[in-house]
């Protein structure tokens, strides 16, 4: 199932991010995606405690999903701040080990960068090194670069270039527009990934102008980031599953 997860000919999958305080809290949120009609789950661990980040516990969580595949961040933020970025590693291949499905690699581990996407040639062979390693667990790997900021087109697909040629299966970029003629440029970025890349992308985009986010599947990026409500642990600028749902099913 894993290497068919986003098959050419398949409808891009929506995804509902579940960030939670605890597991049990995150087994709640699946449980109300699930009969939402999400299609795959994105857990971020990073809202657990350190003692709650096991194997046991991922591995409770995944069952919850009920065969969805799962979508796994192990960001450098809230539990995980002060962690160096190899104790952040051996995280994501304890993850891999529970059977997460496509685990992320953040493009500057190993080497913090501007742009999320370290050209330090030692992280780079470390990265490649990890990612060889999360595959051999059965996971899938997206590389994810969050730049905060407006990127022109032509280092977009240099960032999308470098994060697949270090092995990942799939190409997440987050932006900026914020102005309206930002926003078109990067609906023609991506057109101009799915014309150069290989793998799967996912475009995002912050600001004040996101509605990538809601049409941006239908360029060409692989799934949706969804979110059951605004609750207080909910990423804001991601949109309501009933909403994304709709706007698929309909268009």
């Amino acid at each position: 199932m894993k290497k068919e997860l986003f098959h050419a000919t398949q409808k891009p999958l929506l995804t509902t991010m579940v960030q939670a305080p605890t597991p049990d809290g995150a087994i709640a949120l699946i449980e109300r995606a699930n009969a939402m009609g999400a299609e795959m789950l994105g857990i971020q661990t990073c809202r657990f405690p350190r003692e709650l980040q096991t194997k046991e516990e991922y591995r409770r969580i995944f069952a919850a999903t009920k065969g969805r595949p799962t979508y796994v961040t192990h960001y450098r933020s809230r539990s995980n701040e002060g962690k160096s970025d190899e104790e952040l590693a051996e995280g994501l291949l304890t993850i891999a080990e529970a059977g997460a499905t496509l685990v992320d690699v953040m493009g500057d581990l190993f080497a913090p960068h501007s742009d999320e996407l370290t050209d330090n040639v030692r992280a780079i062979k470390q990265q490649k090194k990890l990612i060889k390693a999360l595959h051999e667990k059965g996971a899938l790997v997206l590389m994810s670069s969050h730049t905060r900021k407006y990127l022109p087109p032509a280092r977009v697909l240099e960032i999308a270039l470098a994060q697949q040629a270090r092995g990942a299966d799939v190409v997440k970029i987050v932006t900026n527009a914020d102005y309206p003629e930002q926003e078109i440029e990067l609906m023609g970025v991506s057109l101009l990934l799915k014309k150069h890349l290989k793998v799967p992308f996912l475009l995002l985009c912050g600001g004040n102008y996101q509605i990538i986010r809601r049409i941006g599947p239908m360029l060409g990026s692989c799934m949706w980031l969804s979110v059951v409500e605004h609750d207080e642990c909910a990423t804001k600028a991601q949109p309501l599953l009933a909403d994304v749902k709709a706007i698929r099913d309909h268009f």
